[in-house]
């Protein structure tokens, strides 16, 4: 069966699973704010809309001016993107014919970006179920590669991996003329994140890759950047389409980014669900990822693999992400994206309903 590769678009998954896709459903499959987009853009959006005839600026010198000015760093450090997805494939570009490592279970796109473009992949596999970080472990790896990618919050686990881990990899990695790529796409979901951003000025090594879409709920308009070194980021402009970004992402970004009180909301939201289902969880003996951030492994101990719970859910119309294409993983989990009160609510009566009967 060939599995959709991302969450979302459920029609997709019912599609490949002979199912017809119920006229109500709750999809738990993307990681998206479950606040949605902040309220200034839909009070500005005939604003945004008079816009429309207007060619974007091909350097979003305003947007970035703004990105420069909150994480303190040179505009030149930085290169906005039409979401994460783009800036991948910029540095996998970047990186044609390397070496490159990948530390699973991970975000399937920087394979799929760095085989396209003919690199060489190898993998270190974090064991279940707590999925640590070692850099002893990595530290060999290291050393016959070119780069390696690291999402940290980690997507599917969601865990946040020790700062003094991730810098150990970047300053062995330097020492190994190794670049690392890492992937802050969920940082901003965290209370208390240590941006690595500020590294960028010591270590040459290191791209940093941040999306927008996920905490400001705007991933129908495409936004992210990347910090580096600024020869990185001018060779990876180089190789970035011209008119990349609309016109309008760039001014939902500029709003967005104004708007402090959506995120800390936002963050606080998301933690008092999360512990809500999460003490569910416990208390129902379902296993879980350490999750800090907007979605959680989950799967039933009980069970030698999760395909009749995920078959069981669907027929619920609750749509979890599978993880038949996540090295590592190969559906033995399922993930949950942290949707609204009602609907994590509604996801907890059917798990219930589930342990009733298994």
């Amino acid at each position: 069966m060939k599995w959709p590769s991302h969450g979302s678009n459920p029609q997709h998954l019912f599609k490949y699973m002979g199912l017809e896709l119920p006229e109500k459903y709750i999809d738990f499959s993307a990681n998206i704010n479950p606040l949605g987009p902040p309220p200034v853009l839909k009070k500005k959006w005939n604003d945004l809309f008079q816009e429309i005839t207007v060619y974007p600026d091909p350097f979003a010198e305003k947007l970035t001016s703004r990105i420069s000015e909150n994480e303190q760093i040179s505009n030149d450090s930085i290169l906005i993107g039409n979401g994460g997805a783009e800036l991948i494939t910029l540095v996998a570009r970047f990186l044609t014919g390397k070496k490159v490592l990948v530390v699973e279970p991970t975000f399937s796109e920087y394979e799929k970006a760095c085989r396209a473009n003919y690199c060489e992949i190898h993998y270190h596999q974090l064991k279940e179920p707590s999925f640590a970080l070692s850099i002893d472990e990595l530290r060999l790896s290291l050393h016959s590669v070119d780069a390696v990618f690291l999402c940290n919050p980690n997507n599917p686990t969601g865990i946040q991996y020790p700062v003094s881990t991730i810098l150990s990899i970047i300053e062995e990695s330097e020492k190994q003329n190794c670049f690392v790529i890492l992937d802050e796409a969920f940082y901003d979901f965290l209370l208390d994140y240590h941006s690595f951003i500020p590294y960028i000025n010591k270590f040459r090594n290191l791209m940093i890759i941040r999306s927008m879409t996920k905490m400001f709920a705007i991933p129908g308009l495409r936004l992210g950047y990347v910090a580096a070194n600024p020869d990185i980021i001018a060779e990876l402009g180089r190789l970035q389409p011209h008119w990349s970004i609309n016109t309008i992402a760039l001014l939902a970004g500029e709003l967005c980014l104004q708007d402090i009180e959506f995120i800390k909301k936002s963050q606080i939201y998301i933690l008092e669900e999360r512990e809500r289902l999460h003490a569910f969880f416990y208390q129902n003996n379902f296993e879980i990822t350490p999750s800090q951030v907007n979605f959680y492994l989950l799967r039933d101990p009980f069970l030698t693999d999760q395909f009749s719970l995920f078959e069981f859910l669907l027929h619920k119309g609750i749509i979890p992400r599978h993880t038949f294409n996540f090295p590592g993983l190969e559906g033995n989990w399922l993930r949950f994206a942290i949707k609204s009160n009602l609907e994590n609510s509604a996801l907890m009566e059917v798990l219930l309903e589930w342990r009733q009967l298994h």
